[in-house]
């Protein structure tokens, strides 16, 4: 794999343990991680948080099976947001997801060992067509993992959110009809997943930008007051990390479209 690209403003987030464990709260209010007892797990937040993704996923994976969860998070952020080869942004995605799945084998009762499983196999999904990853029978990895992230920990708000584009993505691409029948994915249930994930985590860009696309794949025109609403408070927002901040660098994008 070839050398990872460098986060854009690097610098401009500078973390250390020690504040990486001051600001835990806020800075995992999506994705309900513990802080982690092990120092080099810490560190490799730190670098996360940073936006030295690259370094963190090697830190992390350093660190033992509890250190998977920070590099697949930084793995999958990085693959999102930085890498510009689709060939190697598809191939991040299954790395982080066969981690994520062997972690959860031998942990399976840690909730992000779940989560990011079902969130690189989303990734992966939109990147060949959620479609074609259908026929693949990934739509049901996803959502199982999801519900199963979400039994362990109810207050997961990224999950809910993923939970929310499961729905909505499968009904955009199949219909309603073929969407229940097929695949269990509702309206109802996926703008309900949206809410809660927004109601846990209101100060997320990522969970609003999330939520208006859930709302165009549901029907709602995309001009609308309240999809426009969403993209403004997203953009609005004062980024902690280097995480944020490419959050909100891209509400900026899409608003300015």
């Amino acid at each position: 794999m070839p050398q990872w690209s460098s986060f854009p403003h690097a610098g401009a987030y500078p973390f250390d343990t020690a504040s990486v464990a001051r600001h835990w709260g806020r800075l995992h209010a999506g994705d309900a991680e513990p802080l982690p007892g092990d120092a080099r797990i810490l560190r490799a937040w730190a670098l996360f948080h940073s936006g030295e993704f690259e370094r963190a996923t090697e830190t992390g994976l350093s660190a033992g099976v509890d250190g998977i969860t920070v590099a697949n998070k930084a793995t999958c952020v990085y693959a999102n947001y930085l890498e510009k080869s689709e060939r190697n942004r598809l191939a991040l995605f299954l790395e982080a997801a066969e981690r994520a799945r062997a972690q959860a084998a031998e942990v399976p009762a840690n909730p992000n060992a779940w989560y990011w499983q079902a969130y690189a196999l989303g990734r992966y999904s939109r990147g060949i067509s959620v479609a074609k990853a259908l026929a693949q029978g990934l739509g049901k990895r996803i959502k199982d993992a999801l519900e199963k992230t979400l039994k362990l920990q109810p207050r997961h708000a990224d999950a809910h959110i993923a939970l929310g584009a499961y729905h909505a993505e499968v009904i955009d691409k199949v219909g309603a009809l073929i969407g229940r029948m097929t695949h269990g994915a509702r309206k109802d249930i996926g703008l309900q997943m949206y809410r809660e994930g927004l109601a846990l985590n209101p100060d997320s860009a990522m969970a609003q930008l999330e939520y208006a696309g859930g709302l165009v794949m549901l029907g709602t025109d995309p001009d609308s007051p309240e999809i426009t609403r969403l993209y403004q408070q997203a953009s609005a927002l004062d980024p902690l990390d280097a995480k944020e901040r490419l959050d909100r660098d891209l509400a900026r994008a899409e608003l300015a479209d």
